[in-house]
C-alpha cells in the first residue's frame, strides 16, 4: 500500500497516534508548542530546507484573518443567567387540567410553568421532581385533541426531565444548552438542585451571538474523551477573542472557571460509563463532585491543574463505598489529564483519600483539621474553602461547606495557622522600587495573587462570610464594618491588575508555543502597566500587618 492515497493516510496515523504519547511526556501539548520545539532543532531545519521542504507555520496574516472572523459578541460572557432570568418560579400542580395551565400563562405573562407533583412539599421542587409545560404544548395540544385536551391534566402533556441551567452560570452557557438540545426553555437551579426560575429563548432575543458560544454546549454534551478535548481545546481562543472584545481578565476567568467545572462534571459522567464497562456497577450511593481552589473561586486562568473532591451519602473509609468512589475518582483524573488538564502536584484530587469521603468523613475531617495544632497537618486544606459542586447532588457538597464555615467562625488560632501554613508571599518589589526577576520574568501568582486570596479566604473563614470569590469575601468584610476599608478596595484592584497582566502574558505565550505560566515577562509590559504592577505591589505590601488587624476585629 505505499504511496497509495489510504496507504499513506494509514501511516501517518501510525506515525501521529505513537508521537502523541511521546510529545505529551516532554510536556508538549500543543501544535504551537511542538513548532516552538521543532524550531530550536535548527541543524535539522537547515537540512530539511536544502532538501527542499517547506514551512508549514500559519503566517501571521492567516492569524491575524482568523481572529478577524472570530470575533464574538461578550454580552454572554460577561452575565449571568441570574441577570436575565424570570423569577421566582412559576408552578403548577400535575393533576391540574390544561385549562388552568393556559389561564396561569395568560395571569402571569409567562411561555411556560414548571410542573411539580400533586400536593408537594417545598423539598420536591429539585429538577426532578419537576417537568415543564410550555405554550406550544398547549397549542399541539390543542390541536390534536381539540377542547377535550382542556380537561386533561397537565402531567399527560408536560416534557420530563427537565433541561436546567445554574443560576450562576454565565448566559453563553445557557445559550449553548438551548441550541444543543433544540429546546426554548430551562429551568433555573440555585446550588441545590432548587427550581428557582425560568429562561426562555425570549429572554436571550437581545443577545447577538456567535458559534463561538457553543462552546458552553460542546464541554457539557461530549461523551467521550475525545469529543470533551476537542471542545477544551477552544479555551484559548474564545479567551483571545474576549480580550479582544475588552472583556475584562475577571470576566475571562469567570468563563475559564465554568468550563473547567464543566469539564470536570463530564469526566464524571464519562467516568461512571467507563465504571460500567468494568462491570463496577452503579454508583452504590449519591455522591457530588467538587471543583477547589481558583476554579471554586471564579478566578482561574489558563495555567491551571486540577483541585477537585468528592463527597458522598454514606460509607467509611476503605470499605466498598469507598473503593468504588476511589476507582470513580482514578477515572476523573485520568481523563482530565488526557484532555489538557495536569494532574494536582499537590496530590488534590478524588482519586486520593484525603480529597474523598462520605459526608461523616468529612465532618469528622473538618473538625479534625480545626482543632489541630500543627500547620503541617493542614496542608492544602484552604482551598476546602473555596468548594464549589460542579456533578451530581451539590447538597452534600454544600452542607459540608457551610458547616466547616460555622465551625471555623470566630476561631482566629485556625485561620492563622491556614494562612502560615500556606507559605510567605515573594516580595515583587526590592529595596528601591525595582522589580524583582529571575530569568526577566515575574511569578505574580507567588508575588501578588497568593497573598491577597489566601488574606481574603482567611478572613471570610474567620468572620463567617460564607462566599467564594475573593471580591465577594473582601465587600462582605468590609459590610461589617470593622476597617480597613480602602486597604480591602487597593486589593481588589491589585487582583484585578494581576489577574490582566498575567492573562495577556498567558494569551502570548500560548501563541507561540509555550506552555502558559505565572510568570510575566517585564520587557514585555508598557509603562501605564508597570505603573499598575508597582501600584498592585504595594497594595500587597502590607497584607501581614491588614490581616493580623482585622482577624481580631468584629
Amino acid at each position: 500500500g505505499r504511496h497509495s492515497a489510504a496507504g499513506d493516510a494509514l501511516l501517518t496515523a501510525r506515525i501521529f497516534s505513537a508521537l502523541v504519547p511521546k510529545l505529551r511526556d516532554g510536556g508538549i501539548r500543543t501544535l504551537a508548542e511542538a513548532g516552538r520545539a521543532c524550531s530550536s532543532l535548527t541543524k535539522v531545519l537547515d537540512e530539511q530546507h536544502r532538501a527542499g521542504w517547506a514551512d508549514t507555520s500559519d503566517p501571521p496574516g492567516r492569524r491575524d484573518t482568523e481572529r478577524t472572523l472570530g470575533r464574538i459578541d461578550s454580552y454572554p460572557y460577561r452575565h449571568r443567567v441570574r441577570d436575565v432570568m424570570r423569577a421566582p418560579a412559576k408552578f403548577i400542580d400535575s393533576d391540574a387540567p390544561l385549562s388552568q395551565a393556559m389561564k396561569k400563562m395568560m395571569d402571569e405573562r409567562v411561555s411556560s410553568l414548571f410542573v411539580q407533583p400533586a400536593q408537594s412539599t417545598e423539598s420536591e421542587i429539585r429538577a426532578e421532581n419537576v417537568g415543564i409545560i410550555t405554550e406550544r404544548d398547549l397549542l399541539r395540544a390543542s390541536a390534536k385533541q381539540g377542547g377535550e385536551a382542556l380537561t386533561r391534566p397537565v402531567s399527560q402533556f408536560m416534557s420530563k426531565p427537565l433541561a436546567v441551567i445554574s443560576a450562576d452560570a454565565l448566559i453563553y452557557a445557557a445559550i449553548g444548552r438551548m441550541s444543543r438540545l433544540a429546546i426554548r426553555h430551562l429551568g433555573v437551579l440555585d446550588e441545590g438542585g432548587n427550581v428557582i426560575g425560568a429562561l426562555s429563548a425570549r429572554d436571550l432575543l437581545r443577545l447577538r451571538a456567535s458559534e463561538a458560544v457553543s462552546l458552553g454546549g460542546e464541554i457539557d454534551e461530549a461523551r467521550n474523551v475525545g469529543a470533551l478535548a476537542a471542545a477544551w481545546a477552544k479555551l484559548p481562543h474564545v479567551a483571545e477573542s474576549l480580550a479582544a472584545e475588552g472583556v475584562s481578565a475577571r470576566d475571562i476567568a469567570a468563563v475559564i472557571s465554568r468550563e473547567l467545572g464543566a469539564a470536570t462534571r463530564q469526566a464524571a459522567v464519562i467516568a461512571e460509563t467507563r465504571m460500567k464497562e468494568e462491570d463496577h456497577g452503579e454508583p452504590p450511593c449519591a455522591y457530588a463532585v467538587a471543583v477547589l481552589g481558583s476554579a471554586g473561586r471564579g478566578e482561574s486562568l489558563l495555567a491551571m491543574d486540577q483541585d477537585n473532591a468528592l463527597v458522598f451519602d454514606e460509607g467509611a473509609p476503605g470499605e466498598s463505598e469507598d473503593a468504588w468512589f476511589g476507582k470513580l475518582g482514578i477515572h476523573i483524573a485520568d481523563i482530565l489529564h488526557e484532555i489538557g488538564v495536569p494532574y494536582c502536584k499537590g496530590g488534590v484530587m478524588a482519586k486520593n483519600p484525603a480529597w474523598r469521603g462520605s459526608t461523616s468523613a468529612w465532618r469528622d475531617r473538618i473538625k479534625q483539621w480545626i482543632s489541630v495544632a500543627k500547620p503541617e497537618q493542614l496542608l492544602s486544606v484552604d482551598i476546602f474553602f473555596d468548594m464549589r459542586p460542579v456533578h451530581g447532588d451539590g447538597r452534600l457538597c454544600l452542607r459540608i461547606w457551610r458547616e466547616a464555615f460555622d465551625i471555623a467562625r470566630n476561631d482566629y488560632g485556625f485561620a492563622k495557622l491556614l494562612t502560615e501554613n500556606a507559605g510567605s508571599v515573594d516580595a515583587g518589589l526590592g529595596l528601591f522600587g525595582q522589580f524583582k526577576t529571575k530569568e526577566g520574568r515575574i511569578n505574580l501568582k507567588n508575588a501578588g495573587l497568593f497573598g491577597i486570596v489566601s488574606t481574603a479566604r482567611a478572613l471570610a473563614i474567620c468572620h463567617h462570610v460564607v462566599e467564594r470569590s475573593t471580591p465577594a469575601r473582601l465587600q462582605g468584610i468590609k459590610a461589617l464594618g470593622i476597617g480597613g476599608s480602602h486597604d480591602l478596595d487597593a486589593m481588589v484592584q491589585a487582583q484585578d491588575t494581576f489577574l490582566s497582566l498575567l492573562l495577556a502574558q498567558q494569551l502570548e505565550d500560548i501563541a507561540q508555543g509555550r506552555p502558559a505560566s505565572n510568570a510575566v515577562a517585564v520587557k514585555r509590559l508598557s509603562s501605564d502597566e508597570r505603573n499598575h504592577l508597582r501600584s498592585a505591589f504595594e497594595s500587597v505590601r502590607g497584607l501581614e500587618e491588614l490581616k493580623r488587624d482585622l482577624l481580631f476585629r468584629g
